[in-house]
Order: C-alpha cells, then sequence, then structure tokens
C-alpha cells in the first residue's frame, strides 16, 4: 500500500481525551484527516459540540452523523440506567459495565468504513482501550481485525483490493501514557469532554471515565485542564 492510497484517513473523534489523543497520532503520521461524530442521542451529548471545537482547533474536517441508539436502550449512556459513581479500580475491572453500549463500536466503524469509502480513505483511527474497561468486548484486537476482515469481504472497496484497516494506537497504553503521548503531541485537552454523566456543562468528576481521566493526569503530573462541577 503506497502513501498515495493512505493518505486520507477518517477518525472517529467523541470529543473524548482518546478519540482527540488518536487524531493528534493519526495527523502526526501523515495523513489527512477527516473527523466523524456519532451524535447517538447519548446521554453526555455536549461531547459532539467538544469534537467540533477539536476539529476547529486542529483545522481539520469533522462531519457529524445521527443515529438514534436511545431508541434501542440497554445502556446507561442511551437509557433510565443509572452511570456508576465512585468505583475503585477493582470494581471497573469486574465484568462489563452498565455504560456499555450494545455494538456501539461496530456501528461505529461501520460508518466509518462508509465514510472512508466515500471520501477515498484507506485507515480508520479509532480511540479503543483494553486497559480502561476490560469489560468491553468491542476493544478488542479480534473484533478489531474480525471487523476489517467484514469491511474487506462486505464493501466495493474491498471487492477492488482496496482494504479498509483500523488502527487503534491507544489499545494498550495507560491513561497516563495516553495523556503523555498527548502532551507530546500538543493535543488541546482543554477542549476535550470525558464525562459520562455531564452536569450542565461540566464533568461530574465521579463517573467512571471522570476517575481515569482524573487519576491519569494525576499519574502524569500534569493539572487536568477541565473543570469539574464536584470534588
Amino acid at each position: 500500500m503506497n502513501a498515495q492510497t493512505v493518505s486520507r484517513a477518517v477518525v472517529l473523534a467523541s470529543g473524548g481525551l482518546d478519540s482527540t489523543v488518536t487524531a493528534a497520532v493519526a495527523r502526526s503520521e501523515g495523513f489527512e484527516l477527516s473527523l466523524l461524530t456519532i451524535a447517538y442521542q447519548q446521554r453526555h451529548a455536549v461531547e459532539v459540540q467538544h469534537a467540533g471545537q477539536v476539529a476547529a482547533a486542529m483545522g481539520v474536517r469533522q462531519v457529524v452523523v445521527e443515529v438514534n441508539l436511545r431508541a434501542l436502550g440497554g445502556s446507561a449512556l442511551t437509557d433510565t440506567l443509572a452511570v456508576p459513581k465512585d468505583r475503585t479500580a477493582g470494581d471497573r475491572d469486574q465484568g462489563i459495565p452498565a455504560t456499555y453500549v450494545p455494538a456501539r463500536n461496530l456501528i461505529f466503524l461501520s460508518l466509518a468504513a462508509a465514510h472512508a469509502e466515500v471520501i477515498g480513505a484507506r485507515v480508520i483511527y479509532f480511540g479503543a482501550n483494553i486497559l480502561d474497561y476490560s469489560g468491553y468486548p468491542d476493544c478488542r484486537p479480534e473484533f478489531i481485525r474480525a471487523f476489517e476482515a467484514a469491511v474487506e469481504a462486505g464493501t466495493k472497496a474491498g471487492s477492488e483490493g482496496q482494504r479498509i484497516l483500523v488502527r487503534a494506537p491507544l489499545l494498550t497504553l495507560t491513561k497516563t501514557e495516553i495523556i503523555q503521548l498527548g502532551l507530546r503531541l500538543q493535543v488541546p485537552f482543554h477542549l476535550t469532554h470525558s464525562c459520562y454523566d455531564p452536569i450542565g456543562t461540566r464533568a461530574c468528576g465521579h463517573c467512571d471515565s471522570c476517575l481515569i481521566r482524573r487519576e491519569g493526569f494525576a499519574k502524569a503530573g500534569v493539572e487536568d485542564p477541565i473543570a469539574y462541577a464536584l470534588p
């Protein structure tokens, strides 16, 4: 695969810390980026606005696709289920959390593959990580490889021998390592949003995502630039 065929890349961009660092990695590797943000009626829909701010700061294109996953429910992010709060690292390692959205990455990557076909991109980047939530089945390397095979078998691009690859550069990094990588790449962390249950426009500070983020910045010895509603 030559440089010309992989000059464009689609990045699944939620506006969160991981997806923003992933976008910075993709840009550092020389790709022309298109940030794809999915507005899926999530509880923390404010992240869509943050994704737009990140795109503007990076000077890249953003495409927003609306998908109503709230109609399906089954997750604390798309239903009336409570978002877990103040859980320990041990608690977070136990099973699949209530914040798992059924087939979310499968749906998102399918949309990213469709977008990639339209714009001629041959690479999709997404910020999957198997260390934060080991129970998320759609963040595993096996899932990524299986998805690549499905895209190759079921798309026009694949039938013409133009594979669409999926890259997850943060897959095995700790949150601290992700933050350190982002600092080296001058990621605008102040524009990112990680909270699953924001209070107004501010992060709650106590959901799993907030706790992992705060722990990561603390271990990196860097102040988290975002505001939290609760200490």
